[in-house]
């Protein structure tokens, strides 16, 4: 008769294969995932719906290593429970091109749900996954068929709750009373710089109970029993989110590094480790796991189990509600509707028909209005500017009304737990998040606008107030550098329109793309319509293009006149006094230079011929216009920060002026 493999022996192969990992990488992180091996036995192996053959079944429960730089945790469970990760994968720990990189990163590593380092931003974006669970569930379940029905689990460790992230979302999600978010904090009071009671003091079970969460604890992490315990309990929590408090040693095993903070961030080394596997009672060599360890972890077996009866369960809900059925699956597909393409046409049709004066803000909407009752899978918001940002539109339904089913989440006042939420709900499928507030506030969400440009989502984030066109509210509101520094983000597309025309089909490519984020940059002021001979849809897609040419039709024009935004329209009137002068200009609208500068190189000389002279226009730091000049070139733009006055007052001040641009181009003409 075979001895049943103990939790110990588990949790010693995840404590074994963590420090092994460790050590050959020469780099890492090995006491967290030695403190919360025990605590991941109880949930891996008694709790958590999952199918490793199937890491992208849609029944699953999420699983997020908030603290992700103890990565190796995830990875042993993902090797061990029978993931597409093999023991050579383990090895490459760290190593360039490998699936184990230093933090676990979507897409990369089969059942990571989410890319995750940076602290606080994982419980970010479980709270948007356990948001979006909720809402696609109360859209599509239907009695006896839960099809959206599962769990969000998290780990989390101190730093997590002292980057003020976490103050954010937290307590969003008592708000919305997320009752399956169920966040584990390993409380192991330690800290790279040491033992935490010196700056991080909290009374971490009354600020959660503030918030309207359940909390649990705290518990012994190293007890599997007690943990197992306390995870049931928390499932059956009915309208709170629930954080368990595990106390643990940092390091578990270690005889001379557990509990202090060199176990933290460095490999332990030889001795050391020899030393822990007796004391741990690991009689292995490095990076072997006994065939009957391995048997005791494997899941494939049940997670079949799990997910047949889900896709049993599925069968009967499309037989019964084939409809339902067929607009699920294309919403977690990604896909828009078979109608949208027309949806759009018509709404381009009635924008140039309308040929009007209207901020971009204000035309966002317009586009908003058009485009939003034909995509049931947009979800907007505002961090408590909807009134300014205008990211509601008719017949949208507010959070705040406690419908599920509601397409407009208040955030508060909270912009980078807002943009992280987004990640989670792109993340977790079924919705296109957007949400918004003033372009000089984007600073507040900056890292989860990078994290969602690396994971590769689709979120739109909606910028409005652009400049020192808002006037009065002075430079702490007047943006300056964001434009540029967000258009710096790799694998983020910036537009930033200049009329309703550019508005709208700067929403639709930001719908469209399937592939990453988009910033959308829109102006408090009013801007005039463009007047165009023809609106050609892909060419503008292009990000760049000649929204006016030379009167004369020249190949080369004398001068060209780049701008975005808001000051396309002063670009046009300047061409105008400039044609009056007989000098051929053409003005070049460039309402997204990441898609510009991706163009062929025919194509951009075509826009841009070399040896024009060019005055590049926007208000707004200058730095990345003269990449674009290929002969003798200048910017008209914003290079310190704005003055509180009017806009009219401050337009003249800083030189966005007819006179001065006929200045600037004569100056390039001498």
């Amino acid at each position: 008769m075979t001895t049943p493999v103990s939790a110990q022996m588990m949790a010693g192969a995840v404590r074994a294969l963590s420090m092994d990992a460790v050590q050959k990488a020469k780099s890492g992180h090995p006491g967290m995932p030695m403190g919360m091996a025990d605590i991941a036995v109880a949930l891996w192996t008694r709790h958590m719906r999952y199918n490793p053959v199937n890491p992208a079944w849609v029944g699953r429960d999420r699983f997020i290593l908030s603290n992700g730089h103890g990565s190796m945790l995830q990875y042993a469970l993902l090797h061990l429970s029978g993931y597409d990760l093999s023991m050579d994968d383990i090895k490459a720990f760290r190593q360039f091109g490998s699936r184990t990189p230093g933090h676990p990163e979507v897409d990369i590593t089969p059942g990571v749900e989410t890319t995750t380092g940076p602290l606080g931003q994982g419980i970010a974006n479980g709270v948007g996954m356990a948001l979006a669970e909720k809402m696609l569930g109360a859209e599509f379940n239907r009695e006896g068929f839960p099809v959206i029905d599962n769990h969000t689990y998290v780990f989390l460790g101190d730093g997590c709750l002292m980057e003020g992230i976490s103050h954010e979302v937290c307590s969003l999600a008592g708000v919305w009373k997320l009752n399956k978010l169920i966040a584990i904090y390993d409380d192991n009071g330690i800290s790279i710089d040491g033992d935490v009671k010196g700056w991080f003091a909290d009374d971490t079970r009354g600020r959660f109970e503030a918030y309207g969460w359940n909390v649990i604890g705290p518990v012994d992490g190293h007890d599997v029993d007690a943990m197992d315990k306390a995870i049931a309990e928390a499932k059956l929590s009915e309208d709170k989110p629930t954080l368990i408090i595990a106390k643990t040693q940092i390091g578990k095993g270690s005889p001379n590094r557990e509990g202090t903070a060199k176990a933290h961030g460095e490999a332990l080394g030889d001795e050391e480790i020899a030393l822990t596997r007796e004391a741990i009672g690991w009689p292995y060599a490095p990076f072997e796991i006994p065939a009957d360890v391995y048997a005791a972890w494997d899941h494939k077996a049940e997670g079949a189990r799990i997910e047949n009866e889900y896709q049993a369960m599925y069968a009967g809900y499309r037989a019964q509600f084939p409809e339902l059925a067929a607009e699920l699956e294309r919403r977690l597909a990604g896909d828009l509707p078979a109608n949208y393409d027309a949806v759009l046409m018509d709404a381009l049709e009635e924008t140039v028909k309308a040929q009007a004066t209207m901020a971009t803000r204000k035309a966002s909407q317009a586009a908003l209005n058009a485009l939003c009752p034909a995509l049931p899978e947009m979800l907007g918001g505002s961090a408590d500017l909807t009134g300014s940002n205008l990211t509601n539109w008719k017949g949208s339904v507010s959070l705040n009304t406690g419908s599920m089913l509601a397409r407009h989440v208040s955030y508060g006042v909270r912009e980078f737990g807002m943009s992280a939420i987004m990640n989670g709900i792109a993340l977790f499928g079924g919705f296109i998040p957007y949400a918004a507030t003033f372009l000089t506030f984007s600073d507040y969400s900056r890292n989860a606008l990078r994290m969602s440009a690396l994971m590769k989502q689709r979120v739109i984030n909606v910028f409005t107030h652009d400049s020192i066109g808002l006037g009065e509210d002075g430079p702490t509101h007047q943006s300056v550098e964001h434009v540029p520094s967000l258009r710096l983000i790799p694998n983020m597309d910036v537009w930033r329109p200049c009329d309703t025309v550019e508005s709208l089909i700067a929403w639709s490519a930001a719908i469209e793309r399937k592939d990453g984020p988009s910033s959308l940059i829109f102006t408090r002021q009013n801007v005039p319509f463009i007047d165009r001979d023809e609106v050609d849809v892909d060419t503008i897609l292009r990000g760049g293009y000649i929204i006016a040419d030379a009167p004369a039709g020249d190949e080369k024009p004398e001068v060209i006149l780049l701008a975005t935004g808001s000051e396309v329209g002063l670009a046009m009137d300047a061409r105008a006094e400039l044609t009056a002068r007989n000098i051929q200009c053409r003005v070049v609208s460039m309402p997204c230079t990441n898609r510009f500068d991706k163009q062929d190189a025919e194509y951009r000389r075509q826009v841009l011929p070399e040896g024009v002279p060019v005055l590049a226009i926007e208000a707004g730091k200058t730095d990345l216009w003269y990449k674009y000049f290929s002969g003798r070139g200048a910017v008209i733009g914003v290079d310190t920060f704005g003055e509180s006055a009017p806009a009219s007052v401050l337009w003249k001040h800083f030189g966005f002026t007819v006179d001065n641009v006929i200045a600037k181009v004569e100056d390039l003409l001498k």
